[in-house]
């Protein structure tokens, strides 16, 4: 399904190579990752199976569909896929709708943003009801245009969500800036040529070329994600 969102006219951010700054959501702005382990193993549990701890780098950061399609196959559970991914976005959005614990950092990072008018993306895998319910949290004014996994007929890993965001945005994806938390989302944007913030939650990522990893949001702002663009980093 292609994304029904609008075309957004935004300017590169003034004085800087940065054009524009793309965010994963889950893992990376808000402490879900483990939220989703959480569903995951309960739901499979009422299944009658018991989820390996190994098999959660194996979903984290995935779209729901290959995330569901590896534990069914990985389990041998009797349940459609379909079936699984409604049950695992039902139990997960009531879970959110409690409240949603922000990343250390995220809300300093999204504020200096929005307040130098730096076109900003919401880049995410999590189906939009998810993702409409986390911008409560999150703000939606702080996001120039926000992108969900079941919007696209390919998400992350591949490069087509951060491809997308770009053109949206009007940038160049080797002028934008991507943050993600898990390698699936390190590999779509570096795929699309973005420079790629990693600041791992569940599974380690190691550095290469084009990339930087960091401990937290907190040592990540505007100087920073510019200096990408120089090669400070």
């Amino acid at each position: 399904m292609t994304s029904s969102i609008p075309a957004v006219e935004t300017r590169p951010a003034a004085g800087s190579a940065l054009q524009a700054v793309l965010l994963d959501m889950d893992g990376t702005l808000v402490d879900t990752e483990g939220f989703w382990w959480e569903v995951e193993v309960a739901v499979f549990a009422e299944l009658g199976h018991r989820l390996l701890e190994d098999y959660r780098a194996v979903v984290v950061g995935g779209p729901m569909t290959r995330s569901a399609s590896f534990l069914i196959q990985a389990t041998g559970a009797k349940i459609a896929l379909a079936e699984l991914t409604a049950l695992l976005n039902s139990r997960f959005s009531e879970m959110i709708g409690r409240g949603v614990p922000l990343m250390p950092g995220a809300r300093r990072l999204l504020a200096e943003l929005a307040a130098h008018s730096v076109p900003t993306a919401l880049v995410s895998a999590s189906h939009r009801q998810i993702i409409d319910r986390v911008l409560h949290t999150l703000g939606a004014e702080n996001f120039t245009l926000t992108l969900a996994g079941d919007e696209m007929e390919r998400t992350k890993p591949h490069p087509d969500p951060y491809l997308l965001a770009a053109a949206r945005l009007g940038a160049d994806p080797a002028r934008c800036a991507v943050v993600e938390d898990t390698m699936t989302g390190v590999t779509a944007a570096e795929a699309a040529g973005c420079r790629v913030v990693a600041v791992p939650s569940v599974a380690p990522i190691p550095p290469a070329a084009g990339r930087t990893v960091v401990g937290s949001l907190e040592e990540v702002d505007l100087r920073f994600l510019r200096g990408l663009m120089t090669g400070k980093h």
